[in-house]
């Protein structure tokens, strides 16, 4: 830049020095710069204050009743099972009720209705409709005076609560087939039993037919 009043200059080739004039653009004043306004760096923005929570108010823990649970609707078809079932249980029960019945009434039953001492005979189970029965019978064969002598005993048990009648009592021998090759009838020593009294019993037979297997006690009908 050239100083207001001007300079010398030279030419650098041919080394000819004039006097050169400032130009009219250096000889105006320059404006200075504005200053540019500094600008600091954005900063982050503050973090928000913890937020408070009030503090739960602790309380004593009271019982409270428990909701009754909700009832289970069964299905239609267990309902008819469970039917089914209680029925079939029940039926057992009258079953067993009267069978224990049965045996244990049997000679009041047998008294009531005779034509079912054939059913209890068929089971094993010998009832008269006397209230009478044996108990406890045996036979055995001995040999008196040169000839075969059976000798059948045993007892008579009244089995009811009053005083009971002792009838004769019939006695028949049958073969392996069961026919009947003989029989006898004997009175026994008492003629009368109390409730829940025996009498014993002794009867002997000589000479029995051959071919006898068994022996069959019962009380004698009327005319026999």
């Amino acid at each position: 830049m050239f100083p207001p009043q001007g300079r010398d200059v030279r030419c650098a080739k041919c080394g000819h020095t004039w006097h050169q004039e400032r130009a009219e653009w250096e000889r105006a004043p320059q404006p200075e710069p504005e200053p540019v306004a500094f600008e600091p760096p954005p900063q982050p923005e503050p973090a928000p204050p913890p937020e408070t929570y009030a503090r739960p108010t602790v309380r004593d823990f009271e019982p409270q009743d428990e909701p009754a649970a909700p009832r289970m609707r069964l299905p239609a078809a267990w309902k008819t099972r469970g039917a089914l079932g209680a029925g079939w249980i029940g039926l057992a029960v009258l079953i067993l009720l009267l069978g224990v019945s049965a045996f244990h009434y049997r000679q009041h039953i047998v008294r009531a209705w005779p034509q079912t001492a054939s059913l209890y005979a068929a089971l094993g189970m010998k009832v008269s409709a006397m209230g009478l029965q044996f108990e406890s019978y045996t036979y055995r064969e001995d040999t008196q005076s040169g000839r075969v002598v059976l000798t059948v005993t045993g007892a008579i048990r009244n089995v009811t609560n009053s005083n009971q009648p002792v009838p004769p009592v019939r006695v028949a021998l049958v073969d392996a087939g069961r026919r009947e090759l003989y029989h006898w009838t004997f009175s026994p020593d008492v003629m009368t039993l109390g409730p829940g009294q025996s009498a014993r019993f002794v009867t002997k037979l000589p000479s029995p037919p051959d071919g006898a297997r068994e022996l069959e006690l019962r009380f004698a009908r009327a005319g026999e």
